[in-house]
């Protein structure tokens, strides 16, 4: 059977779990087994270099260091800490947990802005990874494995035996037959709701491709509207944070007062009924706006895909834009980067081409003739101009709708050069 790397096709599932409470148990120690071995590994690193900053060779530093190079092996491990040979621990999570860190290392040694790996925080939200084995005479199918669907509202996994799910997964597997299960993350979220996300692989797609509509567009994001087309289309910006920031301030005081209320007694905040009970609320309101916000950025970015051959986006740089105190939550609020994370994965699904481009000038720059706001004795537009009038050719342009065609022009542009 072929691995995962060798499969053309990859794609990605999230479904709900609903575990007994033996299998909460089990989902709760290997996730902080997982948090404990990542620490772990933290800690001797940080040990190790700190011991070779000693110049004298000193025979008891030395024997330390070897010591501490042979614990990072994987069997030495397991011996020094002998709760990692609980039977109930997936072996798997535990060899996921130490890929994570030598992964970390090699982001901070290629981009050198991630930091080196750090301690992981105990909180409410935990996950761990396992991986999907098949016999070599197994078929390549869902339903077989160690790690397999059982039917339609069904699954097992390690350690964990069969679990109830619900999700969106039937369109998949009614489709396809031919998928390998690849890695298997296994999460809890700060409302204590448990989730699988599994890797799929195929030599077929996943999804069937999409016919040419022989149709190009550009788009601007602004915190005005959601996004305008360079067709005239307006989509407005929902502010589902704004919407509901009241009565998510009222929870959380709620929740402070009870947590000063906790402290003043010196209760455990986790052996804390009340103050767990008020934790889960706000963390179901957190996840409601997170909820209608995905849903928001994806149903718009699918009818884009949908719709439109080409698909061109300015470039940008929400983290610098939210220096602004003035639009920082405005800009936070409408998710432009993850709309663009969407518009990108699924024009490389759908097999459409999306571009993003520069935003310098799209502005202040006239579609019609091409002159440039700021230029000679004109000033630039400011926030407030949302409609202007071109002084060198007097056409009347959208704010917007302008900005929008300079973007469709620079991608085309950028395709052609390409």
């Amino acid at each position: 059977m072929k691995k995962m790397s060798d499969l053309t096709y990859h794609y990605g599932l999230k479904m709900r779990i609903y575990p007994s409470s033996q299998q909460k148990k089990i989902i709760d120690l290997n996730g902080n087994i997982t948090r404990t071995v990542y620490n772990k590994m933290v800690a001797i690193d940080q040990e190790l270099y700190q011991l070779k900053q000693i110049k004298l060779p000193i025979a008891s530093i030395l024997l330390r260091i070897e010591e501490l190079k042979k614990r990072k092996q994987p069997s030495y491990l397991a011996n020094h800490y002998r709760y990692l040979l609980n039977p109930l621990i997936d072996s798997q999570a535990i060899a996921n947990a130490k890929q994570n860190y030598q992964k970390a290392w090699k982001m901070f040694r290629k981009v050198h802005r991630t930091g080196t790996p750090k301690f992981h925080k105990k909180g409410y939200r935990l996950s761990y990874q396992t991986n999907g084995h098949y016999k070599k005479d197994d078929e390549l199918s869902v339903y077989t494995g160690n790690l397999c669907f059982l039917d339609h509202k069904h699954i097992k996994l390690p350690k964990l035996g069969r679990l109830r799910v619900a999700g969106s997964h039937r369109r998949i597997i009614d489709k396809k037959k031919d998928i390998r299960i690849g890695t298997v993350t296994v999460s809890k979220d700060s409302a204590d709701r448990y989730f699988v996300s599994m890797q799929l692989g195929s030599d077929t797609p996943f999804v069937n491709k999409l016919a040419r509509t022989n149709s190009q567009i550009g788009i601007d994001l602004n915190t005005e509207n959601f996004l305008t087309t360079s067709e005239g289309q307006v989509i407005d910006n929902p502010r589902y944070y704004r919407i509901i920031k009241g009565r998510l301030a009222k929870a959380q005081r709620t929740l402070s007062r009870r947590q000063r209320r906790a402290k003043k007694e010196k209760r455990s905040l986790r052996s804390s009924k009340n103050y767990q009970k008020q934790r889960r609320l706000v963390a179901k309101i957190h996840d409601k706006i997170r909820n209608q916000r995905n849903n928001f950025l994806n149903t718009n970015s699918t009818r884009l895909i949908n719709n439109h051959d080409l698909i061109v986006a300015e470039n940008l740089r929400s983290k610098n834009m939210l220096k602004n105190h003035a639009l920082a939550l405005s800009i936070s609020d409408v998710g432009w980067r993850s709309f663009l994370q969407k518009l990108a994965y699924k024009a490389n699904l759908y097999q459409r081409t999306f571009i993003v481009v520069h935003p310098k000038n799209t502005t202040q720059t006239c579609h019609d003739c091409g002159f440039i706001m700021g230029s000679g004795n004109t000033e630039k537009l400011t926030l407030k101009d949302r409609e202007w009038t071109c002084p060198a050719c007097q056409t009347h342009h959208i704010r917007d709708v302008n900005a929008a065609k300079n973007i469709l022009s620079k991608g085309l542009k950028q395709l052609e050069k390409a």
